[in-house]
């Protein structure tokens, strides 16, 4: 047996592109804190019922489930951070008005997922809780967007959809829970027949417009076409109002906006406008957002909330592969003025590595392209001879 062998899906990250993942990891946290995020760092294992508690069945099934040797308690690895984040602001800060909460760690899943295709994603995300209003949704939706800019990824579109439509539709029709489920699987595979077939013995005015939904999906002027289309229930019409509102404040920020009205990625816990951003070069979203008011309830204080979370490992993936910076060998040597030249040189950010006496000292291996070298009394640091 190869003993040095990973389990499928789980990987090393190798020093270049550790290196890379650091850098993004920290000028990210650094953007959050500067916006007025909090950096918490919930912990690795819970007792299920805290992981998954108001977030539904998906997360349950992609939890690894461990019994705690103290107690005798099922625990989980955590499979993603927001439910922790949501904790944390509803159970420990408890504060009563806006908390702006951020993190970034691995997270661990029983399936491989995202852009990346791993079991151990490297989550990073912020949080918003305590505002209802559009405007907070904006600023997130911005922070995401700044955050992804700051990564070099251009050319950046978001895809809007906003869960209280078919909500309101499920709650209007008198749709029982099977058939919600069922309603839910056909419109996220898009599969007007399907919907068709299942809403045939609901009222007209659900029905139709549980199969327009499938249509429903366009640049903006397509919630022109779902007003009139849709029911003219308060919900629904404040629902569009909101997203139109969303397009318009996200203008000016160079991204391209849609809309996919059948999109209900994360129906079981979001309760209002959810978004996934997309960039050439990538197969999947980058990032996925929405709001979430309910799952602070679980908790014992029911928060209004929103957020986003990107895999910093799967965003990374499409990029140029990750280069190590070249580094200055010096020599294994006492002498104080070299010892504080390279002092100097790594307060100013250069790699500088010593060499070790009697030991085998290959600058292919090290990663260096120049090194001390002493001339006429003085150090000089000057390029290896290829």
């Amino acid at each position: 047996m190869r003993n040095w062998l990973l389990p499928e899906y789980l990987e090393d990250v190798l020093p270049a592109e550790a290196l890379r993942i650091e850098h993004i990891r920290r000028n990210l946290l650094d953007l959050f804190y500067v916006h007025g995020y909090q950096y918490v760092i919930p912990p690795m294992l819970e007792y299920m019922e805290s992981l998954t508690t108001g977030v539904g069945y998906d997360l349950d099934l992609a939890t690894f489930k461990v019994v705690d040797q103290l107690t005798g308690r099922l625990m989980g690895v955590r499979a993603d951070m927001t439910p922790q984040a949501a904790r944390i602001d509803a159970h420990l800060l408890n504060h009563q008005g806006v908390t702006r909460l951020c993190y970034a760690g691995s997270v661990l899943r029983t399936n491989p997922d995202g852009l990346a295709q791993t079991r151990e994603p490297l989550q990073l995300g912020a949080e918003l809780y305590g505002h209802a209003g559009v405007e907070s949704d904006v600023e997130v939706q911005s922070l995401m967007i700044a955050a992804l800019q700051a990564i070099g990824i251009s050319q950046i579109h978001i895809d809007f959809s906003h869960v209280g439509i078919f909500e309101s539709l499920v709650q209007s029709g008198n749709i029982n829970a099977s058939l919600e489920q069922a309603l839910h699987r056909a419109l996220q595979s898009k599969d007007q027949s399907a919907v068709a077939k299942l809403a045939i013995n609901l009222d007209a005015t659900t029905r139709d417009a549980l199969i327009a939904l499938t249509t429903l999906n366009g640049d903006q002027s397509i919630l022109e076409v779902a007003k009139k289309v849709l029911p003219n229930i308060p919900a629904i019409q404040a629902a569009l109002a909101s997203l139109a509102k969303v397009s318009q404040a996200l203008a000016t920020l160079n991204v391209s906006v849609s809309f996919d009205l059948s999109e209900l990625r994360g129906y079981h816990y979001h309760s209002g406008i959810v978004f996934a951003a997309y960039a050439q070069g990538y197969k999947g979203p980058l990032a996925l957002g929405g709001r979430y008011d309910e799952v602070g309830e679980a908790f014992g204080r029911a928060r209004s909330a929103t957020g986003f979370s990107l895999d910093i490992r799967g965003v990374v993936s499409a990029l140029a592969p990750a280069i190590l910076p070249k580094a200055i060998l010096a020599p294994a040597d006492a002498d104080a003025v070299l010892q504080k030249k390279i002092a100097e040189l790594r307060a100013a950010g250069q790699v500088v590595v010593q060499a070790l006496p009697n030991a085998v000292t290959d600058t292919c291996e090290l990663n260096c392209d120049r090194q001390f070298i002493l001339k006429n009394g003085a150090w000089a640091v000057e390029p290896i001879a290829k």
